[in-house]
């Protein structure tokens, strides 16, 4: 079973791009994953910590970021669909606004946060938490459930849902400043999926 890993831009036709020979569906979305294989994405390092299994991207490994190169054209403002399914207290994170660096956390854009862990145990920062900006510390969703965990960004305004609940609404201040070690200011960019650890396992 291929997993929902859609994108609609508001900009029109900006989701348009190299990999996607599906055409949009009728609310608009674009798939950016086939189900079959990583074509249209990129590994920065450590390609052993992601795999395609039964339709859906698995991360589990050390720390690596799977990111988004089918579309030549940057994601402004989105709404950005993924299915995510956590084994047994995983981390992981959806990136968005980023860009491409070979290793390392990336510098650019913002994490959504996926954390299905109990309250209490390793990060306190639960899923739907937009990273270091604003914390979700109740969990909405358990470990080996399926979920969907959507990020719209309209100008200076992100929300998080979590199967539609939203969970996370943040706005930019005007005086927002990028900061130096990681920016997490919006702008453009594109998107990123995280291997945390080995003993995160995260479906996509």
């Amino acid at each position: 079973m291929k997993h929902l890993l859609t994108c609609l831009m508001f900009a029109a036709l900006a989701c348009v791009g190299a990999i996607q020979a599906a055409e949009p569906d009728k609310d608009g979305f674009v798939q950016l994953f086939d189900g079959k294989s990583l074509d249209g994405w990129k590994i920065n390092e450590r390609e052993e910590s992601w795999k395609v299994v039964d339709g859906a991207i698995v991360a589990n490994g050390d720390p690596s970021h799977l990111f988004y190169v089918g579309d030549d054209k940057p994601f402004v403002n989105f709404e950005l669909r993924v299915d995510v399914k956590t084994e047994t207290e995983a981390n992981g994170g959806i990136y968005f606004h980023t860009k491409f660096q070979e290793k390392g956390w990336p510098k650019y854009g913002f994490e959504a946060q996926v954390n299905n862990s109990p309250v209490g145990k390793k990060d306190p920062k639960k899923t739907g938490s937009l990273y270091a900006m604003k914390d979700v510390l109740e969990l909405h969703v358990k470990d080996g459930e399926w979920y969907t965990e959507t990020v719209i960004v309209k100008g200076k305004n992100v929300v998080i849902k979590i199967n539609d609940k939203v969970v996370t609404d943040y706005t930019e201040p005007d005086d927002k400043q990028a900061g130096e070690d990681f920016t997490r200011k919006l702008d453009k960019g594109t998107f990123a999926l995280q291997a945390h650890d080995k003993g995160s396992t995260v479906h996509f």
